[in-house]
Formats: C-alpha cells, structure tokens, sequence
C-alpha cells in the first residue's frame, strides 16, 4: 500500500506543475481490503520484523487478508506531507450499489472525493454546485454526495458516473478552463467537460481505454482536431 500510494503521489506531483494557482485537484478513491480480487497489496518494508512461517502470504506481502486498507486516508496525508493543502473530503454515496458476499462486515456503499489546492487561496464556485434544501430552496452543497452508479457498456470496471464528475468541474473550474484528467481511463470526466463547456485533456496508458475514451468522445460530437487526437494518444 505504501508503495502506491508513494506514486499515486508522484503523479500528482507532476499535475502540480500545470495546476493553476487557482486550481483544485478532486481525485476519486476508495479504500479496499487485503486478499480482495482488485485489492492492492502493500510491499514488505525492509524495516518489518520478518514474517513467521505460518503467516498467510498476504501479511507476508505487507497487510494480511480481510485487513481494510485506507488507501483513502494515507493518500491525503501523503499529499499533505508533500505539500498540499487537503479542503475536503467528500463521500460518494452510492444508493443502488449491490450487495457484498461477506457476512462478517457492512456492505461498501461509498468511496471519498477527495479536494486539494496547491495554494490557501484558490477557485471555488459553491453557486454552480449548490443542493436542494428540506425547505424546497437551495443550500450550499454537502461533503455526502448521492449519485446511483450507471450501467457501463465499456470495458472499463472502475468508470464513474458523469453526474460525479459534473460536480467537481462546475465547483473548481471556470466556463472555458482546462480540465486535466490524469488517469482518463474510458473518457467519462471528458465527456463531462465538454458538455459543461470546458477544455480537456486526457492521459491515459492503457491502450484499449484511450480507445474507448476516444469513440465515446466523438460519439458526443467533439470536435477532432490534432491537439486532441495527437495530445491524448501519445501521452502513453
């Protein structure tokens, strides 16, 4: 886990170069638990004590099996540490999210949107996120967030809803800025920006996402010119 969250943190590093000074960093994580299919598994630190040989090969690996890893919480302390400012900690509750197999703890139902700034002062426009109140008015909007997830027919499992991205361009960018999604994965925060008037650029490794990302963008209608095809396609 810390070995993850060590270049988690150096990707970030480098998206701090192009920030704004007014700009924000939303970044969209959950924890997970040790043994899970998807899980991450932490690396051993040189500093441990070493495993007995009767410890399941998990722990051996750095965290044991059914362990709750917070990836979560060490990844803002980490960003902290390296300089940025943590705002807020938003969670992503999910109301239509199925249920787990396990019986010996609650169901998952949400993950965090995490908020930083590289600077005290930064761009936040709480009047384009704001929320419906009890009263039938309006209030500023809330650190819990429901939004079903949405079927994806792309071959992308970790895809989130556009309606979680809308919210974190509409507070943190301006109509007309640039919106950087480090990890593009099948394309949704670029639908997202485009239809809310932004600029996007997109950076993704895997081949078969950009792919994705690319069909699903100009499904949409963007416009295909060579800064978009050429800049997403050899960024890996």
């Amino acid at each position: 886990m810390s070995q993850y969250v060590e270049e988690l943190v150096g990707v970030f590093r480098s998206v701090r170069l192009a920030l704004a000074d007014d700009g924000t960093v939303w970044v969209n994580i959950g924890n997970c638990y040790g043994g899970m299919r998807g899980g991450v598994l932490s690396q051993p630190d040189n500093k441990q004590p070493h495993a007995a040989a009767d410890t399941p090969p998990q722990a051996k690996r750095g965290t044991k099996r059914k362990q709750l890893m917070p990836a979560a919480w060490l990844f803002g302390i980490a960003m902290q540490e390296d300089g940025w400012y943590l705002r807020s900690d938003c969670i992503w509750y999910k109301p239509n999210v199925k249920p787990e197999s396990v019986k010996d703890r609650p169901t998952r139902s949400h993950e965090y949107v995490l908020m930083f700034s590289k600077n005290a002062r930064y761009h936040y426009d709480g009047e384009a996120v704001r929320e419906a109140s009890c009263d039938g008015g309006s209030r500023s909007r809330r650190t819990v967030w429901m939004i079903p997830t949405t079927p994806n027919k792309e071959e992308h499992y970790a895809a989130f809803p556009e309606a979680l991205a809308d919210l974190c361009i509409l507070a943190g960018s301006r109509p007309g800025g640039l919106v950087l999604d480090p990890f593009c994965g099948s394309g949704t925060t670029g639908l997202s920006a485009v239809k809310l008037g932004r600029r996007f650029v997109g950076i993704e490794l895997n081949r078969e996402y950009l792919d994705i990302a690319y069909r699903r963008l100009r499904a949409a209608s963007v416009t295909e010119d060579d800064t978009f095809r050429g800049g997403v396609r050899d960024a890996g």
